[in-house]
């Protein structure tokens, strides 16, 4: 590595790490600095990051990660190339510090490894390219008018795909699919599968790589669930497989449906948790006009609302994908949106189907009807309870939660809490335009 920077000219390294909430934080040090930062590492001010630390135990070192360097060689300009580097966050006496959401999928994925498991995740990443993000809260203008799988000729959005997959590939982040979506301006990128340690940090630099390429192409790319109430939102459906060795562990050749008990168990256990993880896989006030939109017309509504699974249902929460070699075989969550915390979010999905693993939790049937097009009857009859409706009860729904406590830690699960309950107050006392709109003339 210290080979490279010198043969190439890097003048920077930059050193990231995400807070709580999956904010992106970077410092960059000269080359020159980087043997001392692997042996003692960089200290800051973890009081002065969402949820690291306390005023009066501030003092928090970040440790880079030699296995994620990686040269920026699209960045550098005229001052020569840049890389970077994750880090991982210890206290002072190196000991992990629990508020780092890389260190909670860590221990997550140690928990799965101890029963011989290696977690696999696969997102598939939806984004809109807007021409402007709008003025004092107004709607913004997206890129072009295409559709699902538009060639959109001439147009942004055509060459800004190239050019980010092209960007992508070039640090070593393999890219499967990318189309254009439903919705205007509405894109897809779709990652190939990898370990779920890889994946989170592929995902933070993918954010971090398509906002560089959109405001490289004059336009603003932004991963926020619902910017428009009259559009599709923006997910980020997951793929997740266990596999022992070179074993994928939920592939059964004699089983009906091809799924073995542990994907069974994987799945009833996802759905039988889904509440009490949804404010991690959904953590912001806008997730929740993504999960529950209004009707579009002419428009089935994908968006998974309620807790179930099935085979082909893009309504479920939880599909089974068709498949053909053993080793496809997973499972597609369909809630999460892509401006979660990756590191959390995988962390939270694991320990609830490893629970399902652990205690032998039974499959329900699937469910193969569009699960939106039913009545609210129908759908209590059928046993589909719907996730939270909003922030505050999805809140509420994980402050019970003895499995996401145990799986965050109490420090990320206290301040998690704490800030996601003061996001909702914050939103809740707010006079929108639709209450303006509504009723002054009307009172």
């Amino acid at each position: 590595m210290l080979r490279t920077l010198e043969e190439r000219d890097i003048r920077f390294v930059r050193l990231w790490f995400t807070d709580v909430l999956g904010t992106l934080k970077s410092v960059s040090v000269a080359p020159a600095e980087l043997e001392s930062a692997f042996e003692e590492g960089i200290g800051f001010d973890g009081s002065a990051i969402e949820g690291f630390a306390r005023v009066y135990e501030s003092d928090m070192v970040a440790i880079p990660d030699p296995t994620t360097f990686q040269v920026f060689p699209f960045e550098g300009g005229m001052s020569g190339e840049s890389a970077r580097m994750f880090c991982d966050i210890t206290l002072p006496d190196g000991s992990p510090s629990w508020a780092d959401p890389r260190h909670v999928l860590r221990r997550a994925l140690s928990r799965a490894a101890e029963k011989g498991f290696t977690f696999y995740t696969h997102p598939e990443i939806e984004f809109f390219l807007l021409e402007d993000l709008g003025e004092h809260g107004a709607a913004p203008r997206p890129v072009d008018a295409g559709g699902y799988f538009d060639h959109t000729t001439h147009s942004v959005a055509r060459d800004f795909r190239r050019q980010a997959v092209l960007a992508l590939e070039r640090i070593g982040i393999s890219v499967e699919f990318s189309h254009h979506e439903v919705a205007p301006g509405q894109q897809e990128i779709d990652l190939r599968y990898a370990d779920a340690l890889t994946t989170a940090d592929n995902i933070m630099t993918f954010r971090h790589v398509i906002k560089e390429v959109a405001l490289s192409h004059g336009v603003h790319a932004t991963f926020m669930p619902k910017p428009f109430t009259e559009q599709p939102g923006s997910g980020m459906h997951t793929h997740l497989s266990l596999f022992e060795g070179e074993r994928n562990a939920f592939h059964d050749a004699s089983d009906p449906m091809k799924l073995s008990k542990v994907g069974q168990a994987f799945i009833a256990g996802l759905l039988v948790h889904a509440r009490e993880y949804t404010a991690i896989t959904n953590q912001w006030v806008n997730s929740y006009k993504r999960l529950f939109p209004q009707t579009l017309p002419n428009r089935i509504t994908e968006s998974p609302a309620y807790v179930c699974w099935g085979h082909k249902n893009r309504s479920a929460l939880v599909r089974v994908p068709a498949y053909g070699k053993p080793n496809s075989a997973r499972v597609e969550v369909r809630s999460l949106d892509a401006a979660c915390n990756p590191y959390l979010a995988y962390a939270v999905m694991l320990g609830a189907g490893l629970r399902g693993i652990e205690q032998g939790y039974e499959l329900p049937p699937g469910a193969e009807d569009d699960v939106w097009a039913l009545t609210d009857g129908e759908r209590r009859a059928a046993g589909y309870e719907a996730l939270p409706e909003n922030l505050s009860e999805a809140i509420d729904v994980m402050a019970g939660s003895e499995l996401v406590a145990e799986v965050l830690g109490e420090h990320v699960f206290d301040f998690f809490l704490k800030n996601k309950r003061t996001e909702w107050e914050e939103y809740r006392r707010v006079v929108t335009p639709f209450e303006r709109e509504r009723y002054l003339g009307m009172m």
